[in-house]
């Protein structure tokens, strides 16, 4: 076979552009840090790269939603605690010691009246707290302060929860369906934290796949009146009994009462969901939603985790091998152009004088 000079100049060009071509690749590799940086270099990593791009992009809003979350829900707790205190150091200080005190002088009830509407100022504020803007005892209407508490020229005292007097029997149904004592609840706030959030064909929200962070306050303080006609809000119950105090004649009995009622315990000295024992319920429950909360922030750091090493995997190249690669086709090519040299050996023609 006779090999011309054309021929062996053809060849060696290509083989030449191959090794340029191939020190290039190896260079970028080693540059970009990344096995490809098109689509077309490898089809099926760019493809399952993109899919796990996603997944992490959505498991990071996921995870950023949880602490948000999470920050709410413990706004939510320290105030429930807040209020659990301040109700607390009433029936176990001022209450006791005023009912002790009860044989005293009108002034010395006076000072326990005075403490008790202090604190029922208190409870309001706490009522009233807020997170980043967003009232956290309002339901699912953050933006404006859910509770108002007033007194006319008589001394009589009117509490709202959105607009609504908390006290007044005929607003009871619109009440119900804004405490989640209720199954006609209306003030979910649902935020998605990557169950699988599933809208049913009546556009209603799967409570199963989303999580709630709405709490009405109502719910932790109470609302509406019992069998005895006794408000079971403690806020209002704060001022009656401060009322009680201020009498000239004091009446006992219906400051034992209303104290029962304060502290949640019946006539019969069962324990009642109202009052205190209605406070203590929600610091519970919120402590276990915070729990299920850290639970999943943990599940979802997993998650990222886990992502970023496969796609670590199918992206990222081995540096090691990539520069051992880099200086392979740097040898290869150096070597090439040294061939390169050599290429036109001596002919006939170089002979010829």
């Amino acid at each position: 076979m006779r090999i011309t000079t054309n021929a062996l100049l053809r060849n060696y060009k290509s083989n030449l552009s191959a090794s340029i071509s191939n020190l290039d690749s190896a260079r970028t590799k080693v540059m970009t840090q990344r096995k490809f940086n098109s689509t077309k270099e490898d089809p099926s990593s760019a493809l399952r790269a993109a899919v796990l791009e996603r997944k992490y992009v959505r498991n990071q809003d996921y995870l950023s939603m949880v602490k948000d979350v999470h920050s709410f829900q413990n706004s939510q707790e320290d105030a429930a605690m807040q209020i659990n205190t301040i109700s607390q150091n009433l029936s176990k200080k001022y209450g006791l010691e005023a009912l002790n005190g009860t044989n005293g002088s009108l002034e010395t009830r006076q000072t326990y009246a005075a403490a008790w509407r202090g604190a029922q100022e208190s409870l309001v504020l706490c009522l009233n707290s807020s997170y980043e803007g967003r009232y956290v005892f309002a339901g699912n209407d953050g933006k404006e302060a859910p509770f108002k508490l007033t007194t006319d020229a008589d001394g009589n005292q009117t509490l709202t929860y959105r607009g609504v007097d908390v006290n007044v029997p005929a607003n009871q149904d619109i009440l119900d369906q804004m405490s989640r004592d209720s199954k006609d609840y209306i003030n979910s706030t649902y935020i998605d934290l990557g169950f699988g959030l599933n809208i049913d064909a009546g556009n209603i929200i799967d409570s199963s796949s989303a999580f709630d962070t709405s709490l009405p306050g109502i719910d932790v303080v109470g609302y509406g009146l019992d069998d005895n006609g006794i408000s079971k809000n403690m806020v209002l119950l704060a001022g009656q009994i401060a009322d009680v105090l201020d009498d000239e004649v004091f009446d006992e009995a219906k400051y034992k009462q209303l104290l029962n009622a304060f502290d949640g315990i019946g006539e019969n000295g069962l324990s009642l969901n109202q009052g205190r024992n209605r406070v203590l319920e929600k610091i519970t429950n919120l402590g276990t939603q915070s729990e299920f909360l850290t639970t999943t922030e943990d599940r979802l750091d997993s998650n990222r985790i886990s992502l970023s090493e496969q796609i670590d995997n199918v992206v990222n190249v081995d540096m090691a091998e990539a520069i051992m690669n880099f200086s392979w086709a740097q040898y290869a090519y150096n070597a090439a152009l040294k061939v390169g040299n050599n290429i036109l050996t001596p002919s006939f023609i170089d002979f010829m004088s």
